[in-house]
């Protein structure tokens, strides 16, 4: 007797989506079944403080793939329910309204939850984080009858909702702790641009400050912060970083640290459960050390590895980590990380909305940040990953095409 293979993804996002398709692209014949805490099927989630907040961006246009795709595919899922439990004896998973599930393989794709705010008054009406479709839709009902707004975090997300909100023609004041924005991600000439942007669209910015309590009755009316100072407000975004979702695999004796601890093919501790996305902290020989990304396109690559890994194939994952922020009219791309380099070249005027920093350790390129700037990113990419030595008196003048200083 032939017992069916049954493989189970745990979570809804980028990386489960991809994991599903690459398991049927390569030749998984056995049950699919897609297990998610939330009500939705997959989604994309980077438009949500972009497209989907200000407006341009419809629910329905958020779906990751139509219903059709998933039947198409013979995945079943099993939406708003949680896994609290793995048994990796019995090769089983206990859901919060007591189902058991077995597996045969099994997918970790918890990705990762926005860190909470240690302070009074964030359980405040109109007091918001920003990570799931539920949480844009009460920033969204907020939205509709506040007029001014205070976003605490001066990362991506706290950005991208500022523009959003500006956009919509909401009063946005925004708090960073740090003396710059953006400080754990980008270098201090595209943080001055950022706040040089968004100060010209109105929003104000308040470097080195922190909050200390949010105050009103039932419904937040304003924001104490540590130097004394009160900002009233209708409603508050905090955006100050996320967790990886590691508790499920720690409880199951996997390996964990800062993330799920994978190898190049994208396999934990155990051998059959295997871990992608947000959640893990996997090897990238591409720069020779391990590490935790939140990155979509990361997400996507590392599962087509993990489903080639359930279905016995080899495929090790070794890609060029990249990012992009859209806010305005302005796109950021990112290739690369830029820990650990000497200098900064500048590709165009700094004053203008196009321009290109490239970061590079000796004469060797290590990442670039492109401001409007599509066709720099993409020669970029390829330059980081040849990793030959560069004439940076080159990158920085426009008269010499940055395609010739790729190897033939």
């Amino acid at each position: 007797m032939t017992t069916l293979k049954s493989a189970v993804i745990i979570g809804g996002s980028h990386a489960a989506v991809q994991l599903a398709i690459s398991l049927r692209q390569n030749g998984w014949d056995g049950t699919i079944t897609l297990i998610s805490d939330e009500a939705y099927l997959p989604y994309q989630r980077p438009p949500l403080s972009k497209a989907f907040l200000s407006g341009s961006s419809s629910e329905e246009q958020l779906a990751l793939r139509a219903s059709a795709a998933y039947e198409k595919l013979d995945v079943s899922f099993k939406l708003g329910v949680r896994v609290t439990a793995i048994d990796t004896d019995k090769r089983q998973l206990i859901l919060d309204n007591d189902e058991t599930i077995s597996f045969t393989k099994l997918a970790l794709c918890t990705g990762a939850r926005a860190r909470t705010l240690p302070i009074a008054g964030t359980e405040l009406s109109g007091v918001h984080y920003l990570r799931t479709l539920d949480d844009v839709k009460h920033i969204k009902q907020s939205a509709d009858s506040a007029t001014s707004a205070v976003i605490i975090g001066g990362g991506y997300i706290g950005l991208e909702t500022a523009a959003s909100l500006t956009k919509l023609g909401i009063a946005v004041t925004v708090l960073e702790a740090e003396s710059r924005l953006l400080q754990r991600v980008a270098s201090a000439t595209t943080s001055e641009f950022y706040l040089n942007l968004h100060q010209e669209q109105g929003v104000t910015v308040k470097l080195n400050t922190q909050a200390s309590a949010l105050q009103g009755d039932r419904s937040v009316a304003n924001v104490v912060c540590a130097d004394g100072q009160t900002i009233d407000t209708d409603m508050v975004i905090i955006g100050i970083g996320v967790i990886a979702n590691t508790e499920l695999a720690a409880d199951a004796g996997l390996s964990v640290d800062n993330g799920i601890v994978v190898n190049q093919f994208a396999q934990t501790s155990h051998a059959d459960i295997v871990a992608a996305g947000d959640c893990t902290n996997h090897p990238n020989p591409l720069l020779n050390r391990s590490l935790r990304l939140e990155s979509v396109p990361n997400a996507t690559e590392q599962a087509k590895t993990a489903a080639a890994s359930l279905c016995d194939i080899e495929k090790p994952y070794a890609q060029l980590p990249w990012f992009w922020s859209d806010q305005y009219d302005v796109k950021l791309q990112i290739a690369g990380i830029n820990q650990g380099y000497t200098a900064v070249v500048i590709r165009g005027d700094q004053t203008s909305r196009s321009f290109t920093l490239f970061y590079l350790q000796g004469n060797v390129l290590l990442s670039a940040e492109c401001i409007n700037r599509p066709k720099d990113f993409i020669v970029a990419k390829k330059l980081i990953l040849q990793g030959n030595d560069l004439d940076p008196a080159a990158l920085s003048d426009e008269a010499i095409e940055l395609n010739s200083l790729l190897s033939e």
